[in-house]
């Protein structure tokens, strides 16, 4: 019995590897995408190759080791930030069990059907999910869905205050959010080289920069700048397009500030994730902001 339980475990641990591997194989050589395929199919296949054990446990803790061997290898490689691994993994883990479930009432109710716990019987499965993942890439790859998320702050100061402070900044240093503490990329400093349209401001984060041009500049009104590169660990799938500021001018004297994120997305499905991509750009924001009325208030203290 021990070697049979011995058997399955090293038979689950193969299988989770081999499939996680062949897809993120596939990813790094831009055969599939962050798609349907990736996120649903493949764990799903997962579960419904494992689902015929005929000792559960024995394959669930298979599944587990192989799951947390992959994630150690993502992180280690930096191929995926822990924040992205984190946000994956309930979609991963519900299709997973969805699989899991769909096999097992299927061997419950074919009387007769014997289990085929060998890597041979996942051959088939595998090359399902490598067809339909090459199929999925190529009828989406043109997709381009621009995400615009938008924030709002009020200050005590004037337009031209809370643009002074904002065009530069030589240190971020307030208190991380609770994504960032985990791995969110971490901005340290925004410098500007030259304050008119065409000049470059770069951002330097913990994980990397993204480096913008001005494309439309009004003192104390607007800073639009679009996003020429960016370089940060494990995000190949987050295309930035701009960044806005907007000063408005309120009947009390205080400036309405409005910073505006543009962004592509590979990931998919987007009911998914697009509500975690939204959560993580508002903490970026509010990470900003926060350290924007730090400033203020250091700079232009009321006596």
């Amino acid at each position: 019995m021990k070697n049979i339980e011995t058997k399955q475990i090293i038979y689950a641990l193969i299988i989770t590897i081999g499939f996680l591997g062949t897809g993120m194989y596939l990813l790094e050589e831009g055969l599939i995408g962050y798609g349907i395929s990736f996120f649903v199919f493949l764990p799903f296949l997962i579960g419904f190759v494992l689902g015929s054990a005929t000792i559960k446990k024995a394959s669930l803790i298979g599944l587990a080791i192989g799951l947390v061997c992959f994630t150690g290898l993502l992180l280690i490689g930096q191929l995926e930030g822990m924040i992205c691994v984190l946000m994956a993994m309930p979609i991963i883990a519900i299709c997973i069990a969805l699989g899991f479930s769909v096999k097992h009432v299927f061997f419950k109710f074919k009387e007769g059907l014997n289990s085929k716990n060998s890597i041979k019987a996942s051959v088939g499965p595998l090359m399902l999910l490598v067809f339909t993942g090459i199929v999925e890439h190529k009828l989406t790859e043109n997709d381009q869905n621009l995400v615009r998320i938008e924030s709002t702050l009020e200050l005590p100061y004037s337009p031209m205050q809370v643009y002074d402070v904002i065009k530069s900044v030589d240190t971020l240093n307030v208190e991380k959010t609770f994504l960032m503490q985990l791995d969110l990329p971490v901005p340290h400093k925004c410098v500007l080289d030259k304050e008119e349209v065409g000049g470059i401001r770069t951002c330097y984060f913990d994980g990397g920069i993204i480096k913008q041009e001005v494309v439309a500049l009004e003192k104390g009104r607007l800073m639009q700048m679009k996003v020429l590169d960016y370089q940060l660990t494990g995000r190949k799938w987050l295309g930035f397009e701009d960044a806005i500021y907007t000063f408005d001018s309120l009947p009390n004297g205080h400036c309405k500030m409005t910073r505006i994120t543009s962004y592509t997305s590979e990931l998919y499905p987007r009911f998914y994730w697009q509500p975690l991509e939204q959560i993580g750009i508002e903490q970026e924001h509010d990470y900003v902001f926060r350290n924007i009325v730090q400033d203020l208030g250091k700079k232009f203290s009321k006596q």
